[in-house]
């Protein structure tokens, strides 16, 4: 797997979590550093553990499903990809903005934006990719992608954040016919 699909996998991961963010920024008044970075640390946190959990899954499962891995793997990217698309570009215009930033909000908003993440965590075991480097670079990305979104939201509000979910969706759908081509390819 090279450098720039972990790149692209990791920014596409944080587009989800990076559109909760600039949400939750437009909705304070005046965003706080020390808000943006606890938010990113939640975020960043949880969307690095999502992809071990997906990753330690698929290997489980790996050897039963080996002849038709490929299609497993496109199959899920595809899928997460439109459903981030979708999200991104379907939503409702005048959808209400999230008013609180407890620990425990932050947290399920978190765990909801990462479910992608874990689904991704299969298809990287699928494939043989390396997790470990795959994870941290997951968890970086939304570290930063988060903490810039909470401080931005309020001048950038949540339409830019529904375009770039979309961005994501369109870029996991790639990576996901990228890795079924590759296969084909070579097969």
């Amino acid at each position: 797997m090279s450098i720039l699909s972990i790149l692209l996998i990791a920014l596409a991961m944080s587009t989800d979590a990076f559109a909760a963010a600039l949400g939750k920024g437009a909705a304070l008044y005046r965003p706080r550093l020390r808000e943006a970075l606890k938010t990113g640390l939640i975020f960043g946190g949880i969307e690095t553990l999502t992809p071990l959990i997906g990753w330690a899954l698929g290997r489980a499962a790996s050897r039963y499903i080996a002849a038709f891995d490929h299609w497993v793997a496109f199959a899920l990217l595809a899928g997460i990809g439109a459903k981030m698309f979708w999200d991104g570009c379907g939503r409702d215009e005048d959808e209400e903005k999230p008013q609180s930033h407890s620990l425990l909000v932050l947290a399920v908003t978190a765990v909801g934006t990462s479910i992608d993440a874990l689904a991704v965590g299969v298809t990287l075991a699928l494939i043989g990719a390396p997790i470990l480097v795959n994870a941290l670079a997951i968890g970086a990305a939304t570290f930063t992608m988060t903490s810039i979104g909470l401080m931005a939201g309020h001048r950038l509000g949540a339409r830019f954040g529904r375009r770039a979910e979309c961005f994501g969706g369109v870029v996991l759908i790639l990576i996901g016919a990228a890795i079924l081509a590759e296969h084909l390819m070579m097969g």
